[in-house]
């Protein structure tokens, strides 16, 4: 796993092998930035990352100067390691072990963007309470995005303020935004990868 860009571009990050994680490879997750890009400029960016897993996304958050970043995963182990990450890169990252679902029932800050990449195996009900929550708790900012990542044989894209999508393989990247005025088709494009 390796930072794509930003002030550690290129640098390389070992996750121990026995974490229940299946990161955003590194071609999704190039493609995800340079659409992030087109609307938002990374620096100081209040970023929340769900299921964050190994922090793979948090990490290329950070190395573009967003901050701060709130990491939450279930999972001891992927908390652990990114809490040494951070120390180690002095990433503005704060990780917390806490169900995802609990996290956004208690939550009380707002976020520029939101980025939730659940285990693809997840039930549908479940990716669409996510979306749920979120907007019913008013967790994104005005201007912000949510994205969440999931198989192409997970639809999201009926829920409210639902975006657009973009798939890469057998993976997709749903954008939601509090404002939708203006509709953008690209929900079937398919670029030429796979991940």
């Amino acid at each position: 796993m390796r930072i794509i860009s930003g002030k550690y571009k290129g640098r390389r990050i070992n996750p121990p092998k026995n974490l229940p994680v299946r990161p955003t490879t590194d071609m999704s997750k190039e493609s995800l930035f340079n659409i992030l890009n087109n609307y938002f400029n990374f620096s100081e960016l209040r970023v929340l990352d769900l299921f964050a897993g190994t922090g793979n996304i948090s990490y290329e958050f950070a190395s573009r100067g967003s901050g701060p970043i709130t990491s939450v995963d279930g999972d001891y182990g992927c908390v652990t390691f990114i809490k040494k990450t951070a120390k180690e890169f002095d990433f503005d990252i704060t990780a917390i072990k806490s169900d995802v679902f609990k996290f956004l029932e208690k939550s009380k800050a707002t976020f520029d963007i939101i980025f939730a990449d659940p285990p693809y195996g997840m039930e549908q009900k479940d990716f669409e309470r996510i979306v749920s929550l979120v907007f019913e708790n008013e967790l994104l900012e005005e201007d912000g995005m949510m994205i969440i990542e999931h198989s192409k044989h997970t639809p999201i894209s009926h829920m409210a303020n639902f975006s657009f999508l973009k798939n890469y393989g057998g993976s997709v990247f749903s954008f939601f935004e509090l404002e939708n005025d203006t509709e953008e088709d690209v929900t079937d494009e398919e670029d030429e990868f796979d991940s």
